[in-house]
């Protein structure tokens, strides 16, 4: 025990600047005593330069000192971490003793020991010391000044050094003692620099667990450890702050779901070798050798391939309902979470080394009997991400599927497989950012087929056997409390997944189609609880962007966003609520389903069954002090009549329609019954949208277009002018080649496919737009209840451009392809 364990760091006893030093640990010195007032010390920074100042306070457990730079000035404080060393200049004496023969005898014995200090920056400060004391905060030596035992005092923060040794060293002894040689010596050093450049968290790292028995041992010891936060064991090893601690938890509490580790790796504050190292140190998670640790079988049966790959775990054992797993981050409760709901065991999580998850993951899988292709797919799983639980079923139902009658309920709507199958495709298609699952259901022995919509296009996620046909609609409709029996008519219902997989925000909205031979198809749509994208990042053209803000910004009228199921209609119109979203504004919206949330906004679900429906919600919206009324969709004449009688009484309103471009969204809604003139005076602005895909980024390459194609580009949009166009192609291509060229040359952007792509070259989706704004003629037009195809010479001839035109312009920047544009549109 050290005197700072029973001394306070700083005390008053009647004199404010009174502080503890310690002495040389020596019977001739005297005890640890109080200063008597502010001392002289010089002061090195970790600039290197010295500074002669007057210390004035030493608050050691605060890791602080205040020191007076010049008489008269204001004394300042200054933290440890700002020094390299301090020394006080007032020398410490030994205490007198009788007789001078005595003195002189007492002083011969002192401990006199060589000193070496490697500070962090790699210099070294040799020299010789009377004793030590190393406390927390830090290193103090005491060299010696003269014969008569006078002593310096020199006090280096913990920070500032990373080794020291005092005393003779064991090589040079044994080199004395012939016991070896010089060379040996050296080479011995070598191998101890090569140990002390390793970072603390590679040594702990380095000592690793390769067998089960190790592992449940150190499992055990974990749970006895008290329990410490990431957060704490960071702070404790000096690696971060107690403010930086307190920023992040303070961003992460915004933040919601982001890791703590994730987050302060992300600001820079840490690096992932850092995190290792308090996982491992302070937070006794056991490390496991992933190449050479014997994983067991049940274990990696538990968990599907796909997403063992995904979350990047590596089952390890499986114990009485116990699942252990190796992970580089194993505090990440979501992966956590979501493997406890798929396997139903209790997850242990153990500590692997950095990158070696997935070095070691396929290996796995195969010494278990499951074969891994070169993609990383287990074969056994293909064409599915299910596969092990997929695989296990097959298996179990192989030998009857072809004897017993495709309709025999030999799978029960709550066999746990069925339920963990559901689950776990549900879960993977929300990982995967699939927008749509179909469940095709074929008569007969044909197989079940499950496939994924995808950056708008299906690809086959699974095959089950036709025995699963009826269990697994029933299961569906169980899940979002529609008719089981009822299998003549088309069903429409919601499951709220967070009940069944808890914490996950997630909402499906689920149909049930009856097919030939009285079976069923179900289409899911994931509907993902997010927050609205800023106006200015969906991809609207600049041109657009301002006509767009514009028509929101007007203190009434209407606003439509057009296009068919899944072009992205209602995240455009939160986008363009977000952007006029404030404390003076008062926004109510009727969904069908509420997909998202914005504060500020009052939002209303209408229910179809209990005859709450658009129309009857945007008449008592009228009632309830409106500026913004925003409907989700305008399925029939009442409902379009009521949005246009709200646009005419000082409101704005926004709503979609599925129609296929702006100008026969207005022939549209006349045919549908709309007066032209009452329609003519509240129409705004009419968005017609396209979703297309994406090219990939990291795999896009860039060529100098050639004649040939920029002509193609050039005819498809000049196409849509039918030889009116209010410009000269000379002058279009000027233009693209001002606005979209690299040196002045146009580029062909193509992507040839990668890992990240999963070798499509397209990931993501980027929309295309069509903006009508309604001007004087174009209104009278309306009124007067003009062709679409008229509606579009005066719109285009206005400066509007079609959906063909804006996604022209986006090829040329390099986001989509041209065979893209011309399947998301005819003009």
């Amino acid at each position: 025990m050290s005197f700072y364990d029973t001394r306070p760091a700083t005390i008053d006893d009647g004199n404010p600047n009174a502080f503890w030093w310690p002495t040389p640990p020596f019977a001739a010195y005297p005890q640890v005593q109080p200063s008597s007032g502010p001392m002289s010390c010089l002061l090195e920074g970790m600039n290197h330069r010295t500074t002669r100042t007057r210390l004035m306070h030493f608050d050691l457990r605060g890791c602080m000192i205040t020191v007076q730079i010049s008489q008269g000035q204001s004394p300042i404080s200054v933290r440890f971490k700002q020094l390299r060393c301090l020394e006080l200049e007032e020398p410490v004496k030994p205490e007198p003793i009788a007789g001078a023969d005595a003195h002189a005898a007492l002083m011969a014995h002192r401990p006199v020991s060589p000193f070496m200090v490697t500070y962090t920056d790699g210099q070294v400060l040799e020299g010789k010391t009377i004793g030590h004391v190393e406390l927390e905060q830090g290193l103090f030596l005491f060299p010696p000044l003269d014969a008569n035992g006078q002593t310096s005092r020199v006090f280096i923060p913990k920070h500032a050094y990373s080794s020291f040794n005092v005393g003779e060293r064991v090589g040079e002894i044994l080199v004395a003692q012939a016991q070896v040689t010089p060379g040996q010596l050296d080479q011995a050093i070598g191998e101890q620099d090569q140990l002390r450049k390793r970072k603390l968290g590679d040594v702990l790292v380095g000592n690793q667990i390769i067998s089960p028995e190790q592992l449940l041992e150190a499992i055990e010891m974990q749970a006895r450890l008290p329990v410490m936060r990431l957060g704490e064991s960071l702070v404790s090893l000096g690696m971060i702050s107690e403010e930086q601690l307190k920023d992040s938890l303070r961003i992460q509490s915004k933040e919601q779901g982001t890791p703590l580790g994730e987050l302060l790796v992300k600001k820079s504050l840490v690096t992932r070798e850092n995190l290792q190292t308090a996982l491992a140190h302070k937070m006794g998670y056991p490390v496991v050798d992933t190449d050479t640790f014997p994983v067991e079988a049940a274990a990696v049966k538990a968990v599907p391939f796909a997403m063992a790959e995904r979350l990047e775990v590596l089952p390890l054992i499986l114990r009485e309902g116990r699942l252990v797993v190796a992970m580089e981050d194993p505090t990440r409760r979501s992966a956590i979470s979501e493997l406890e709901f798929t396997t139903q065991c209790k997850v242990v999580s153990a500590l692997a080394k950095l990158g070696s998850v997935k070095g070691s993951l396929a290996e796995a899988y195969r010494r278990n009997g499951l074969e891994v292709t070169a993609s990383g797919r287990a074969a056994d799983m293909t064409p599915i991400d299910g596969g092990a639980l997929l695989a296990q079923m097959e298996s179990d139902h192989a030998d009857t599927a072809d004897e017993m009658p495709v309709d025999l309920k030999a799978i029960e709507q709550n066999d746990n497989q069925l339920v963990r199958l559901i689950n776990t495709m549900i879960l993977e298609a929300q990982a995967q950012g699939v927008s749509d699952i179909h469940i095709e259901c074929p008569t007969g022995k044909a197989k079940i087929r499950v496939r994924f919509r995808k950056d708008g296009q299906l690809r086959n996620y699974l095959e089950l056997p036709p025995n699963y046909r009826s269990a697994l609609v029933a299961r569906i409709k169980i899940m979002c409390d529609l008719d089981i029996s009822e299998r003549r008519r088309a069903q429409d219902g919601k499951i709220n997944f967070a009940k069944y997989a808890s914490g996950n925000k997630l909402e499906l909205r689920v149909a049930t189609i009856p097919t030939a031979n009285g079976v069923e198809d179900v289409v899911m749509r994931l509907l993902a609880a997010s927050k609205p994208l800023p106006l200015d990042q969906i991809g609207l053209s600049p041109k657009n962007y301002e006509k767009l803000s514009w028509s929101v910004k007007r203190p009434y009228g209407m606003v439509l966003c057009v296009g068919p199921t899944g072009s992205g209609k209602t995240t455009t119109l939160h986008s363009a609520l977000g952007h006029i979203n404030d404390e003076s504004t008062k926004i109510w919206t009727a969904e069908d389903p509420v997909e998202i949330t914005q504060p500020g906004l009052r939002q209303v679900q209408v229910n179809p069954k209990i005859d709450w429906t658009f129309a009857k919600a945007l008449k008592s919206f009228l009632r309830a002090d409106p500026d913004v009324i925003m409907v989700g969709e305008v399925r029939d004449a009442e409902t379009a009549g009521m949005a246009i009688e709200a646009s005419l009484t000082g409101h704005l309103v926004l709503s979609t329609l599925h129609t296929n471009s702006a100008p026969e969204t207005i022939t549209r809604l006349l045919d549908m019954g709309m007066d032209p003139f009452n329609f003519a005076d509240s129409l705004l602005a009419l968005l017609a949208q396209r979703l297309a895909r994406r090219q990939c980024k990291a795999c896009r390459v860039s060529t100098p277009a050639t004649a040939d194609q920029i002509n193609e580009l050039l005819d498809d949009y000049l196409h849509a002018y039918a030889g009116h166009a209010p410009f000269t192609r000379e002058a279009l291509l000027a233009e693209w080649k001002e606005r979209f060229g690299v040196n002045g040359q146009l580029m062909h952007y193509h992507s040839p496919g990668c890992d990240t792509c999963e070798q499509k070259g397209f990931k993501g989706r980027v929309g295309l737009h069509e903006l009508l704004t309604v001007s004087r003629d174009l209104r009278r037009m309306i009124q007067k209840s003009e062709r679409a195809e008229e509606l579009q010479r005066q719109a285009l001839q206005e400066g509007m451009h079609t959906l063909r035109q804006d996604g022209i312009e986006k090829v040329l920047q390099g986001l989509t392809t041209l065979d893209e544009v011309r399947a998301m549109s005819n003009n």
